[in-house]
């Protein structure tokens, strides 16, 4: 293979890197408008002319609170994403508080579009995240208060109370909108259902099993 297509192979692949994540902004900032009337899709959010645009914009206030906790999994994740503060914008960047009940769990779930950095502010988590096929590698960690731990961007990962005490978490995460897509809501609570004989055949157990699971409620705790 000629120096050339090396050298444009390279390129290529430092170019897809660099699609793979939030766009950078070709200004100061997007204040992020919702524009109901337009008729084209953006990927993103319209900007806010920037003549109306105030500090307001740019602030949240509440995550001195903490969530509620009272429900099956125990945990509660608040967002700081471009839906709760318009000025996240084209910035590549969100914030979430997570609170934990004792024993509480963040279950199984991935970002599709952002790597994620958790610091413990108060508690003991027990976290942990799976890699891609074929090996599907699980990286654990025990964190207590001020520890911090990394999941990779689209990787399978979770945070377990293992304290008798609640337990609070911070967490950057790369993108304005990283998504997050549970991974037992999608797989037996999606709308309308798999076929349970997709889901016996894929887990090789009895259908009687995934109707069952197909037939709880499964909580979102975002």
């Amino acid at each position: 293979m000629g120096s050339r297509m090396l050298a444009f192979l390279a390129i290529l692949a430092l170019c897809s890197q660099a699609l793979a994540s939030d766009p950078s902004p070709l200004q100061d900032f997007c204040v992020a408008i919702n524009d109901t009337e337009s008729p084209v899709f953006v990927n993103g959010k319209f900007c806010k002319n920037p003549n109306y645009t105030t500090a307001d914009d740019f602030f949240f206030s509440g995550l001195d609170k903490p969530g509620n906790t009272s429900n099956p999994v125990g945990s509660k994740v608040t967002p700081v994403n471009v839906m709760q503060l318009p000025g996240l914008n084209t910035l590549g960047i969100s914030l979430v508080r997570i609170d934990y009940a004792p024993y509480g769990l963040n279950p199984p779930h991935t970002h599709p579009r952002a790597t994620e950095v958790l610091v413990v502010l108060e508690g003991r988590l027990y976290v942990g995240f799976v890699t891609s096929n074929p090996d599907n590698r699980l990286f654990t960690k025990v964190l207590n208060k001020g520890d911090v731990f990394v999941f990779p961007e689209g990787l399978i990962h979770f945070q377990f109370n293992v304290g008798h005490t609640n337990a609070v978490a911070f967490a950057g995460l790369s993108s304005q909108n990283p998504g997050t897509i549970t991974i037992a809501n999608a797989v037996f609570g999606s709308k309308p259902p798999i076929k349970d004989d997709v889901l016996a055949k894929a887990f090789q157990v009895d259908k009687k099993v995934i109707d069952y699971l197909q037939a709880q409620f499964w909580m979102d705790n975002n």
